[in-house]
């Protein structure tokens, strides 16, 4: 896949536009994670827009194979077909707090998923919001508060809830824990593999940190100026890494856990 954006300079461009990426390939299996580590500004959100084309990726696929077997290619998807297919592919964002609508209560958030994509009826809707709440380990007594009355730690589960409202295959988390103090961030990591374990997901796992992604990731890609620089399984990227941008991100984890 390849994304690309005007140069700067060009009557197209505009300040502080993403930065692209260039012919990023990779899979990731059924039940398993890629973690995509890299410097800021390597490219890293933008991969994982693309795949979710959030952002429409300049060239190249992305194809998701389904339980039944067939695969789909999502870059072909006409946008009728495209909104329908959302609810296989979700996303946990950065940032809890700026990606809930400060406006609604958690049952309108969590609502609005499963209203979009016709899940349930009225007479079930407590029921699945309950069932929804204990799966991120959430009381549902949330339900009727607004996002500001909870922590960074609720606000980033009821995240990861409206993610898995719709039963996805696909998720894709933005340095999900990068907001959250150390402690929650432990908590937060060993839900999303209790998730990963019990609903099958498969997590493209997007972080500057090697040791966060290391908690969860089967394989590793590392990211420099929008190409991948190495790719490998999670032991021989942590303990061998080959391309200097890996060994400066190895270094700087092994630093981080010595101060700590």
């Amino acid at each position: 896949m390849t994304k690309t954006y005007p140069h700067p300079g060009s009557a197209a461009s505009h300040r502080g536009a993403p930065p692209g990426v260039r012919d990023v390939s990779f899979d990731i299996g059924a039940g398993q994670t890629l973690g995509l580590v890299g410097p800021s500004g390597a490219g890293k959100t933008t991969i994982g827009r693309a795949a979710l084309r959030l952002v429409e990726p300049t060239a190249g696929r992305v194809t998701m194979t389904m339980r039944a077997g067939e695969t789909v290619d999502v870059t072909t998807l006409f946008p009728r077909d495209l909104r329908r297919f959302r609810r296989h592919m979700q996303m946990i964002f950065q940032v809890p707090y700026t990606s809930l609508d400060p406006r609604l209560t958690i049952r309108q958030v969590l609502r609005e998923p499963l209203r979009l994509h016709r899940i349930g009826g009225r007479d079930s809707l407590d029921t699945r919001l309950h069932a929804l709440l204990d799966k991120v380990s959430l009381d549902p007594a949330v339900l009727d508060d607004l996002p500001s009355s909870l922590s960074g730690g609720q606000r980033q589960r009821v995240g990861i809830a409206r993610a898995i409202a719709c039963l996805p295959r696909f998720v894709v988390a933005d340095e999900p824990v990068t907001a959250l103090d150390m402690s929650v961030q432990a908590q937060i990591l060993n839900l999303m593999r209790d998730l990963q374990e019990k609903l099958g997901l498969s997590y493209l796992f997007i972080s500057h940190d090697v040791a966060v992604v290391a908690h969860l990731s089967d394989t590793i890609a590392v990211l420099s100026d929008g190409e991948t620089v190495e790719h490998g399984e999670t032991d021989a990227v942590l303990t061998q890494p080959a391309h200097p941008v890996a060994q400066a991100l190895v270094r700087a984890a092994r630093r981080r856990f010595k101060r700590s």
